[in-house]
């Protein structure tokens, strides 16, 4: 690319482009490409070439042509870039491990002793549990 204005390569890399779908091949059409088939009916379909308005008017099913995402959605054929935002990730498992003067059963029942205390927040909202328990009884 020619060294231009910084602006100029800003404007070019944040442009959003509104792209259709071809009703066929379910392929993205942009802007100046593509035809569009109007039915008695009023409902207008888009081609992104004229193989796929050829095949529409023919009959034929999407589903059938190994070259269509119809085909290769049916039978699993996902390639990275069309399944990118559907990838599986690893969560990652945390291990108790022992140090050196203390085994893991130790650090278990150090921390479980920790957790009997609790912050004064949740003290002080289990003492507001049991105000509201005991004034519920007196009244009923």
């Amino acid at each position: 690319m020619e060294s231009g204005c910084q602006h100029c390569l800003l404007s070019v890399v944040g442009m959003v482009i509104k792209t259709e779908v071809c009703a066929f091949s379910e392929d993205r059409i942009y802007p100046g490409h593509g035809s569009r088939f109007v039915r008695k009916d009023g409902q207008l379909i888009i081609f992104s070439s004229s193989k796929t308005c050829k095949l529409f008017h023919l009959r034929k099913r999407p589903a059938k042509l190994t070259w269509t995402t119809a085909w290769r959605r049916l039978n699993k054929k996902f390639s990275s870039i069309e399944n990118s935002g559907n990838r599986r990730r690893r969560r990652a498992t945390r291990v108790a491990r022992g140090f050196v003067g203390a085994s893991v059963d130790d650090l278990r029942s150090k921390a479980k002793k920790g957790k009997k205390g609790g912050s004064y927040a949740e003290k002080a909202a289990k003492r507001e549990a049991a105000k509201r328990k005991a004034r519920a009884e007196a009244r009923a």
